[in-house]
């Protein structure tokens, strides 16, 4: 699809701090980067307690968190340090970084505990975020489908 639409297709694992990185810098080697729509996320569900007593696994709920909030997290912060590069243009912007939480986040279901907690995260690191980019002219924008 990339390649159909003039577009580049570059793979990363989000929760790799290196490959993130790695990323970003060649980003930067193809020219600015003007936004960033940061979408990725998983939610296998999985009660607290299911109906034979097992307990919800905590490997489970940190492969959700990894991808969900660290590498929503490792998106956020390499991305705008590329867009910082960038020259603002006549209203001092940068660039702008919309990030994706989930209604789940504030009327999760049942067996969307580690989702909910998850993309909770996700919300509330919005508007610190929005504020510390701020000053080098960067918008940052949490969406909530559903």
């Amino acid at each position: 699809m990339a390649e159909e639409i003039g577009g580049h297709f570059l793979a990363c694992d989000i929760t790799d701090e290196g490959e993130v990185e790695g990323l970003f810098t060649t980003i930067a080697s193809m020219g600015s980067l003007a936004a960033i729509v940061n979408c990725a996320g998983i939610g296998p569900p999985r009660r607290l307690l299911d109906r034979q007593g097992e307990v919800h696994p905590m490997r489970m709920f940190d492969l959700i968190m990894r991808v969900n909030v660290y590498g929503t997290f490792n998106i956020l912060r390499f991305g705008a340090r590329t867009m910082s590069a960038n020259q603002p243009d006549d209203q001092g912007e940068r660039g702008v970084i919309v990030n994706t939480s989930s209604t789940s986040a504030f009327e999760g279901q049942v067996g969307q505990v580690a989702f909910a907690a998850a993309k909770g995260g996700v919300a509330a690191l919005t508007l610190p975020a929005a504020r510390d980019l701020a000053v080098v002219g960067i918008r940052v924008a949490t969406i909530v489908p559903g």
